[in-house]
């Protein structure tokens, strides 16, 4: 009972000076908007926050009560401040979600996974546009129409789109070098421009189509196309009337598809949040053209418990930070600043964006449906959760290790007859494999003999380490691993061993995993500095674990290596000349047709290609006739 007075004493004490800490800054401050951050003793951010009002924002910290469980832990680690002001609070907004998305303060909401999403392309950079896939910024010539969620969506709108409009969806060199149609235009999904079979203005009319299509508007589309239809009837030109009967049947396939469940809904996105014991999961699902594109779950951190409003609040800001937003978002949860999101977002979008948290209708509806998705969701990832916890704490008594580790670390290489030699780390905890923390490593040593695995793990473990201890030497961040593993048998363990005792990290338990004198899957050996070699059963769950472990790792570098053997086929020797970057490789050897031509040509001819200076033209000449 004592014991714990005494601890009582010891918190209320750090809220106190963290209380009065705070508020020996409030006296500086005026009323201008901004962005504060919290520091602890050791000037690592805790929170990154804005205030419309500075003074009174940072002032309501100083009270010594009225805060949650959460605040008051941030508030009694507290130690020093530093302080941002802003013009207006539309730019304290923006400030506060590039700090929180630059710094991952420990109590602010974290959004983990903000890649880009799919969208489909209209890429109108040649004289008959080509449709495709395409991920990341949008940049290039042409119509962009997304975000498509998941890859089955968007591979079913392009399907529709070459069924109903015949588009070319070949590289730009393969459509030059065509002189027949391909098996595209045979099963009726291309109408083969590359070989003539469509002028440029009729090709340009289905593009055209295409696009409305895209934007919802296939009912307007079918209406005209049946007039079309009958128009070509009539005048007997039943083969053009074939082709528009079955467009139409394609449009009308789209029209059934189009739900009456969501709400008439042209374009929104549908954000749903659930919060249970401590978690969180916000579902998201994306409308576009009438037609759900899809829907992805996603598990922000909750900064150490944050509540409802703060999650959705933040969560917004960070994943639209790199997309641009849909005139309508259905919210499941109010917010306080909606207003100012509203704007900020549509000053991103260019139109109007309304935020909106719809009580009854078909909109309600959507936004349960979505709510009841993140519900389950998140029941699953917990589940998921503790599966792994208990997995990883059979993995800390068969190890005798002090703790559960928190971040484990697997390391493998890769290579054929030491050649594209490639090492890999994969990364796994209690939240399962951690992709974004994976790393790749190319083996660059000279000295390294062809297949010397050996050699090829000190180096991976040794730049791994080496740049940790240089970038994180206080252990401060969340990138140390607390036990690693080596898909590898006493002689990697032994090599793995001394490039940590060479760096002075022998407090990282290591793990070696063999597949043990039958080379079979479940006779796996183990081994480990402490307890030598030894074996699990083989029902054991830890066994399985590790193993999905190492396999994981396995398929990781496997992975890397093939696309390094790939990549490396593909090479020429101008890439051996400096200032031939793609665009150059391709202007050269669209002029010439080979390297061999071009290696023939006189330094005038390879001066005429677009993009190439008389000076790099003379440097190409002489990297082929250096040695005459």
């Amino acid at each position: 009972m004592t014991n714990i007075l005494k601890l009582n004493e010891v918190v209320s004490q750090s809220i106190r000076n963290g209380n009065a800490c705070i508020y020996a800054y409030v006296k500086t401050l005026d009323s201008s908007p901004g962005v504060y951050r919290m520091l602890d003793k050791d000037d690592q951010v805790l929170y990154v926050g804005k205030a419309k009002h500075l003074r009174n924002r940072v002032s309501s910290y100083s009270r010594p009560s009225g805060h949650s469980d959460r605040i008051l832990r941030m508030i009694s680690q507290t130690r020093s401040m530093l302080f941002l002001t802003t013009e207006t609070e539309i730019e304290a907004l923006l400030l506060e979600q590039s700090l929180i998305k630059n710094l991952k303060p420990k109590y602010n909401v974290l959004l983990r996974d903000d890649k880009s999403f799919a969208s489909i392309h209209l890429d109108k950079s040649h004289s008959f546009p080509q449709v495709r896939k395409h991920r990341g910024t949008e940049k290039g010539i042409g119509t962009f129409f997304g975000p498509f969620a998941n890859a089955g969506s968007i591979d079913k709108t392009l399907n529709q789109l070459q069924k109903a409009f015949l588009l070319r969806n070949c590289t730009d060199s393969t459509f030059e070098a065509r002189t027949r149609p391909c098996l595209m235009y045979q099963i009726k999904r291309c109408s083969a421009p590359c070989v003539g079979n469509i002028s440029k203005e009729s090709y340009g009319d289905l593009i055209s189509k295409a696009e409305q299509f895209l934007s919802g508007k296939s009912k307007e589309m079918q209406k005209n196309l049946v007039d079309q239809m009958n128009m070509a009837s009539s005048l007997m030109e039943f083969e053009k009337a074939a082709e528009l009967r079955d467009r139409i049947q394609v449009l009308k396939e789209v029209q059934t598809q189009k739900s009456s469940n969501l709400g008439g809904l042209q374009e929104a996105d549908i954000i749903a949040l659930h919060v249970e014991k401590g978690r969180a999961c916000v579902q998201v699902f994306f409308i576009r053209a009438f037609q759900n594109w899809g829907n992805k779950d996603y598990f922000p951190d909750t900064g150490a418990g944050a509540d409802s409003e703060e999650i959705m609040r933040t969560f917004l800001g960070q994943f639209y930070s790199n997309k641009t937003p849909p005139s309508i978002i259905l919210l499941s949860n109010d917010i306080q600043d909606r207003d100012l999101i509203s704007l900020v977002l549509s000053k991103k979008s260019g139109v109007k964006v309304n935020l909106a948290v719809p009580r009854r209708g078909k909109k309600m509806d959507i936004v349960n449906a979505a709510m009841r998705n993140a519900r389950e969701s998140l029941a699953r990832k917990l589940a998921n959760t503790e599966t792994q916890k208990k997995l990883i704490s059979g993995l800390t008594k068969t190890l005798s290790l002090g703790s559960n580790p928190n971040r484990i670390e697997v390391y493998d290489n890769s290579h054929f007859q030491g050649n594209a030699a490639v090492g890999c780390m994969i990364v796994a905890g209690e939240e399962g494999f951690l992709k974004k923390e994976y790393r790749k490593f190319n083996i660059k040593s000279k000295h390294i003999k062809l297949g010397d695995d050996f050699a090829m793990m000190r180096e991976v473990l040794s730049r791994r380490f080496e740049r940790l201890k240089k970038e994180d030497k206080d252990r401060v961040e969340k990138k140390w691993p607390d036990l690693v593993i080596i898909d590898g048998g006493v002689g990697h363990l032994s090599v793995v061993a001394k490039v940590m005792s060479e760096l002075q990290l022998e407090d990282i338990p290591l793990l070696g995993v063999s597949k043990g004198p039958d080379r079979n899957a479940g006779k796996e050996e183990f081994h480990s500095l402490e307890r030598g070699t030894f074996a699990l059963k083989s029902n054991d769950p830890v066994l399985y674990y590790v193993q999905r472990l190492r396999d994981e790792a396995h398929r990781f570098a496997i992975g890397t290596h093939r696309a390094k053997r790939s990549k490396n086929q593909f090479k020429s020797q101008l890439d051996e000349i400096a200032g031939i970057g793609g665009k150059r490789k391709k202007a050269l050897l669209e002029s010439f047709g080979s390297v061999k031509a071009i290696s023939q040509s006189t330094q005038m001819d390879i001066a005429a290609v677009d993009g190439i200076s008389s000076l790099l033209a003379q440097s190409i000449y002489e990297f082929f006739h250096d040695s005459e």
